[in-house]
């Protein structure tokens, strides 16, 4: 199953998060299908490509609460 969620970039007590398509077996930090966007907790900074997180949802993919959330508020928000 493919799942939309967040892997963790960035430096120690510095961390940046990439929204990407991976199969639910790899793990957090593992090979991932397609970077569909990222987010930094710290500046608040969010930018995903909407169309291709349509596409994935629409084939089956699974976001995590995490992710469902930001992409409410992408939706929601001015982007």
């Amino acid at each position: 199953m493919v799942k939309i969620r967040l892997t963790r970039m960035g430096r120690h007590n510095s961390p940046f998060y990439r929204i990407v398509a991976i199969d639910s077996r790899k793990a957090r930090d593992g090979k991932y299908i397609e970077n569909l966007g990222h987010y930094d907790p710290r500046t608040k900074n969010l930018q995903i490509n909407r169309d291709r997180v349509e596409y994935w949802l629409s084939k089956g993919a699974k976001p995590t609460n995490t992710v469902a959330k930001l992409i409410s508020k992408a939706k929601g928000g001015s982007q």
